[in-house]
């Protein structure tokens, strides 16, 4: 069980201080003790990296690098959103087909009705937060599973979009503004600043909070520790940039193609107002506390009932968000759009990422890591050549294997006590 509030030690002045090699020590223990958190992911990324890199050079180039932003985006932010749902030890089987009602209005209002962008886009996360609000309603208030309730909306979305669609017809987004989010590109010395403004800024909250906690007296991360923190998020947003600032395009007398995708930097924010959210407000900690025991965050005076219709808000919101980034993607919207495999990706993402399907362990992260995961999957053994009747076996047998590790590794915590 996830306690809802971190258990502070005071350190006495001759208690010697957590070393790097203690720190280690402590985190190989919990690894053994199942807390593996987003280590198979992080282990799974490197492994098909390197292989699809091996079989296929052309997988690690600069433009397959952006296609794997572009690819994987619309399934980490609906990832995003199913974090807190699956925290809850709940499931919104109908993410997909929100995101594609979310798109099928955005597309309605900025080119059929011809709304500025920023009154689609308004409309459509607003769109999302009506269905969440309302599928949260059945599943608190009224009682229903939420399985059974979001398997009626996924039934129920798809009519929806087909309505909304004209029963089939292809509504094409000309706005440039809704097109650039997916297809446009940061210019590369924006692109350099972006990425030394986020290192600064983690390495600054980082630096805090350990000063803080040292002052304090109270147990901390050796600063080594915090030191090579920054210095990876350091190396892996430079080597990000320098290869997306690469040329892509083959002839640039025509055309340039260089720089980060507009959505990446989108991504990145949604990442630390969510990570945000669950890490250090109150309302995160109700999160983990209802997902963790449901009775004994009520007898502690947690809203329970609004917590989980808040989760249910928050996840079909940025299901709207992904709907609007897949529709600025094909630069159209169809009855298709939010279908087929987007909602098995989402759900995958968020597990194969380290999000237990039981509730009260996960991190906004680990959509990312588990997106980028199915991205590379999806995107290598298309390289490969590969039929999509593979593609759905290999993607599903990563899921069930996520899955797997995930009921292990409770059993084991579960036995050794570190729960």
């Amino acid at each position: 069980m996830i306690t809802t509030t971190a258990v502070h030690k005071e350190q006495s002045p001759g208690l010697a201080r957590p070393t790097v090699a203690s720190h280690a020590r402590d985190y190989l223990r919990r690894v053994g003790g199942g807390d593996l958190g987003a280590l198979p992911a992080v282990l799974g990324l490197v492994v098909l990296c390197a292989v699809f890199s091996v079989v296929r050079p052309a997988f690690f180039t600069a433009a397959n690098f952006a296609n794997l932003f572009n690819q994987g985006a619309a399934v980490a932010v609906i990832a995003m959103g199913l974090i807190f749902v699956l925290l809850l030890g709940e499931i919104d089987l109908s993410a997909g087909f929100t995101s594609g009602v979310c798109a099928a209005i955005l597309a309605n209002v900025a080119t059929v009705l011809g709304y500025p962008w920023y009154v689609a886009i308004l409309a459509a996360i607003v769109t999302g937060m009506v269905i969440g609000l309302t599928l949260g309603f059945l599943v608190a208030k009224i009682g229903i599973p939420s399985f059974v309730v979001t398997l009626a909306g996924f039934l129920a979305f798809q009519g929806v979009v087909l309505l909304l669609m004209k029963e089939g017809t292809n509504i094409t987004i000309r706005d440039e503004a809704l097109v650039g989010i997916q297809n446009s590109k940061i210019p590369p010395a924006l692109g350099w600043l972006m990425a030394a403004a986020a290192v600064a800024g983690y390495a600054t909250v980082a630096l805090l909070r350990h000063q803080k906690r040292t002052a304090r007296g109270l147990i901390t991360e050796p600063l080594a520790v915090v030191l090579i923190r920054i210095g990876g998020l350091a190396l892996v947003l430079g080597l990000a940039v320098g290869i997306l600032n690469q040329e892509r395009s083959f002839n640039t007398l025509i055309i340039s193609n260089k720089g980060m995708p507009v959505v990446v930097p989108i991504i990145g924010v949604l990442l630390v107002l969510w990570t945000f959210v669950l890490n250090r407000t109150a309302y995160g900690r109700h999160i983990y506390a209802v997902g963790g025991n449901k009775e004994a965050a009520r007898r502690a005076g947690i809203n329970v009932d609004r917590i989980r219709i808040s989760a249910f808000v928050i996840c079909s919101a940025m299901a709207a968000i992904g709907g609007i980034i897949a529709a600025s993607r094909d630069r159209s919207v169809d009855p298709n759009t939010g279908g087929s495999n987007v909602l098995l990706y989402a759900v995958g993402a968020a597990v194969i990422g380290g999000t237990s399907l039981f509730g009260g362990k996960g991190r906004v992260l680990d959509a990312v890591l588990g997106g980028a995961v199915v991205a590379v999957i999806v995107n290598g053994m298309g390289l490969m050549g590969y039929s999509s009747g593979v593609k759905y076996v290999l993607t599903g047998l990563v899921l069930l294997l996520a899955a797997g590790v995930d009921a292990l590794s409770r059993r084991r915590a579960g036995a050794t006590g570190n729960r």
